[in-house]
Order: C-alpha cells, then structure tokens, then sequence
C-alpha cells in the first residue's frame, strides 16, 4: 500500500520555527514532483511550496526567505523548514507527492492526511 506520512506539525509562537517531514512509502518506482500545500480554516487549500526530482524549487510569494522545501531521495522523503512563523501561516499542512507505481507503470497524485500547524501567543 503506497502511502503518505507527515509529521512534525504543532503549536508554535510567532517567530518560531517548525520542520515537516513527508515520508513515502509502499512499493515506489520512483517520485516526481514533491510538495506542501495548506488549507486554513474557511478557505481554499493552496500551493505553498514544491520541489522536482532534479532539485528546482517554487515557492508561494508569502513564504518566499522564511520557508525551505528540500527532499532526501533515498529516503523518499520532503521536508518544509519553516522559519519566522506567522499567525497566518496557522493551517493544516498536505504532502502531495507524483508517484509511479504499479504494474504498468502509471503516475499518480497522492496526498498525506495532513498535519495541523498553528501559529499563536
């Protein structure tokens, strides 16, 4: 069973950091494109950063000098470093991940079941 597994989200101050981690797992060929995205409470979920299997980065223009996405591929894994949080950061964080799997081969989005970030006094 392929599967995406987050943790490390939680209660933070304002200014602190946290680093999520995004572990994929089952019978993987390999992995494409790796990403977060964030969904806060009564709005749309939103791409915040993503990474290509050779390394190249996007990021959301609010996060752009306080977030890091970075992937160890041999441990089929991404991670978000996240610095100098804000309160508006506060919302429940996916891993989205391009996976091929199967047989044939096929490439398909899946998606973790979220971890919740919140930023607060």
């Amino acid at each position: 069973q392929v599967q995406l597994v987050e943790s490390g989200g939680g209660l933070v101050q304002p200014g602190g950091s946290l680093r999520l981690s995004c572990a994929a797992s089952g019978s993987i060929f390999s992995i494409n494109r790796m990403g977060w995205y964030r969904q806060a409470p009564g709005k749309q979920r939103e791409l915040v950063a993503v990474i290509t299997s050779g390394g190249s980065t996007n990021y959301k223009d609010s996060v752009k000098g306080r977030f890091t996405i970075s992937r160890d591929n041999a441990k089929n894994t991404v991670y978000l470093q996240m610095n100098s949080l804000k309160p508006e950061d506060t919302a429940v964080y996916y891993c989205n991940a391009d996976l091929w799997v199967g047989t044939p081969l096929r490439l398909y989005d899946y998606w973790g079941q979220g971890t919740q970030v919140t930023v607060s006094s």
